[in-house]
């Protein structure tokens, strides 16, 4: 007789009528708080629910690239840290995340892009990080299949090199953090929907679902696109988020020739070479808000001229395979992580826009201690909500214009 195989989650738990804490959406960032929550702060009666499956939004549609040069003072030493903990959690987890890091090289088309670069490799090297300013011929030296001449409509300046960067399985992820927080008490519950938030005397007293009611006096909102409108219908609480769809495709599988993600903000274009051959490529968002997660014609013939331009090996090569997904962005295209004065337990993980996913494992750590103590890290202090109100915008979004500088 074959014996019984062993759910990877264990078996499905029964929803409790009360948890310390619950958890709204089972993505990259929910997962990770569970876990933290779990792992660092001794909280195990928690509920993750999720009105899908786990890994629906986001954490299942990307292209899978970390790194840790951002622009900002604020953002370099969080992602820093996310960047040096996928090799410790692999280990802690006990499951192959498959970590790569592989280097990304980003490519600069314009003196003034060039001078951008410089700026951002010095505030790397500040914190840390390795980044280097190369010139046109060591970008070809990295990725052969470059061109490097002026035939190119954005000939290539130069670039910037962050060695430690790389891609991480995105699905290996999800499993890991959900299989690791299972296995400490967590319970999953996939195919749930929240359908409220209640509050007494300006706290958080319970969560409704389709399942049944909750009561709990913290409630994280990690939804990702759903967030904004989940914060406004059960709360009245507005995020300044929009919501747009960004897509991305892989071709057909090839020899290896990208041994680096390569990106470009001129083009709007980034492309890794996955462990199947394929190249995974993405774009810049949709123009325009809207909840679906189709793709355009419009996005494909992007991405194909784009790449032929700067990669003209790959003309003639086949997509194979597209998708999308939604991405909840901020005015600064920086998050929101934070609390609310006028609700206490309900605290906000939201408005990643498409750096969710490099991030999603620091931010659990911190969101789990900020939640457990009700102390806010530091390192969380400059993405509070406050900021809109008091004009405080972050300036990430001045490294992305500078790249477009002559467009």
């Amino acid at each position: 007789m074959f014996s019984k195989k062993k759910r990877l989650l264990g078996d499905n738990p029964p929803l409790k009528s009360t948890y310390d804490a619950v958890i709204i959406g089972g993505g990259l960032h929910g997962l990770a708080t569970a876990y933290f929550l779990a792992t660092r702060h001794g909280m195990t009666n928690v509920a993750v629910i999720e009105k899908r499956f786990i890994g629906f939004g986001a954490a299942g549609r990307n292209t899978a690239i970390v790194r840790a040069n951002q622009r900002t003072q604020e953002n370099l030493p969080l992602y820093k840290e996310a960047l040096d903990l996928w090799p410790v959690l692999t280990k802690e987890l006990d499951f192959n995340l498959m970590f790569y890091n592989c280097g990304n090289l980003n490519l600069a088309h314009s003196e003034a892009a060039v001078k951008a670069m410089r700026l951002q490799v010095a505030s790397a090297q500040f914190h840390g990080i390795e980044s280097h300013l190369v010139d046109p011929q060591q970008c070809k030296e990295l990725v052969p299949a470059l061109d490097i001449t002026d035939k190119p409509r954005y000939p290539i300046y130069g670039g910037m090199y962050h060695p430690p960067g790389g891609i991480v399985r995105h699905d290996a992820v999800v499993w890991g953090l959900a299989k690791g927080a299972a296995k400490r008490g967590v319970h999953i519950h996939q195919g749930t929907a929240v359908t409220g938030i209640n509050v007494e005397n300006g706290k958080v007293a319970s969560v409704d679902t389709d399942k049944g009611k909750i009561h709990t006096s913290r409630v994280l909102n990690a939804a990702g696109g759903y967030s904004a409108a989940l914060s406004y219908d059960f709360l009245g609480i507005r995020l300044p988020i929009s919501v747009l769809t960004i897509q991305a495709m892989v071709t057909q599988p090839l020899k290896p020739l990208l041994h680096h993600v390569v990106s470009s903000g001129m083009y709007h274009c980034y492309a890794n070479q996955t462990l199947k051959g394929e190249i995974a490529t993405g774009a810049h968002m949709d123009a325009w808000p809207n909840y679906t997660t189709q793709n355009t014609a419009h996005y494909i013939k992007h991405q194909a001229e784009a790449l032929t331009e700067f990669l003209p090996c790959l003309k003639g090569i086949k997509f194979m395979r597209c998708w999308a997904g939604l991405a909840d962005m901020t005015p600064d295209m920086a998050p929101i992580m934070d609390g609310n004065d006028q609700v206490e337990g309900y605290y906000m993980d939201c408005g990643w826009g498409y750096f969710g996913f490099k991030s999603s494992t620091v931010t659990g750590k911190y969101m789990a201690e900020f939640m457990a103590t009700g102390e806010y890290p530091e390192i969380l202090k400059p993405f509070t909500l406050r900021r809109f109100k008091e004009h405080r915008l972050m300036g990430e979004t001045a490294a992305l214009v500078s790249y477009s500088a002559d467009n």
